[in-house]
């Protein structure tokens, strides 16, 4: 990482796992015990084990499962493609040290998943990070071309915020007047602006992002976040991701590839 004072200039995101799911096991066994059923899980991972209580529902198979346990019934259900039960599976994740490109890309994920972004109206940018494109960081020309646009873009923007919070002075709230100059200055700030993220995410709808967005065809920073969220997921829940490979690319970056694609 370079440092530009008082900008920074970062490279690589960070993936923050914050929430998970819990299964309350004493409801499930209330329901299969009023329908007359004993079933039990295999697995200690709560959004497995929901997947194949929700699954088990459609047909009431509880009384007979299959061999194999929850790894072998969640491996058909992939299979066979029935990916609506992995809607019940989510996690919470929160994403640092990505641009607002990157942002603009993940927003277009909408079934199954949830966004709240770092506010650009109260957060100040005066000292701000940039997210470079490593194909930017490792030619030096570009780099110095990429360095001298980001920094006039930052000086740009702290002047403005300056003047206009001079000219609102009138305000008498002075959390409005800066929000007030704030919201107007954000308009010079590039999309390599860094930005936080909090995102909610069934696992069908983190399946299509890891497929379409680990691909070699995608975009590189949002393939590497696609692809840390995908060995945060595997350590999470193999049975329901550990379907997925990991290959080299020749840039030294991985991509993501299944044999059940599009469940």
């Amino acid at each position: 990482m370079d440092s530009v004072d008082p900008m920074r200039i970062l490279r690589d995101p960070e993936v923050y796992l914050v929430g998970r799911q819990e299964s309350h096991e004493a409801e499930v066994e209330r329901f299969l015990a009023d329908h007359g059923v004993a079933w039990q899980t295999d697995t200690d991972v709560a959004a497995e084990s929901l997947v194949e209580v929700a699954g088990r529902v459609c047909y009431m198979s509880f009384a007979r499962p299959r061999p194999g346990g929850n790894h072998a019934y969640i491996k058909h259900i992939l299979e066979v493609g029935h990916g609506s039960v992995l809607e019940h599976a989510v996690w919470n994740f929160v994403i640092t040290g990505v641009s607002r490109s990157f942002t603009h890309e993940l927003v277009r994920h909408r079934a199954g998943m949830g966004y709240s972004q770092l506010s650009q109206r109260y957060v100040d940018e005066s000292v701000a990070e940039y997210v470079e494109p490593d194909c930017i960081a490792q030619d030096p020309e570009c780099h110095a071309i990429w360095q001298r646009t980001i920094e006039a873009a930052h000086a740009g923007y702290q002047e403005l915020v300056s003047r206009l919070s001079e000219r609102f002075s009138d305000e008498t709230d002075n959390t409005l007047r800066r929000k007030k100059a704030r919201q107007a200055a954000r308009s010079v700030l590039p999309n390599a602006t860094e930005t936080k993220i909090f995102v909610t995410a069934n696992a069908r709808a983190l399946r299509h992002f890891i497929e379409m967005r680990g691909s070699r065809h995608a975009e590189d920073e949002i393939r590497k976040v696609a692809v840390a969220m995908l060995r945060i997921l595997q350590r999470e829940s193999p049975n329901l991701f550990g379907d997925y490979v990991l290959d080299p690319l020749p840039d030294g970056t991985f991509e993501a590839s299944t044999p059940f694609r599009k469940v």
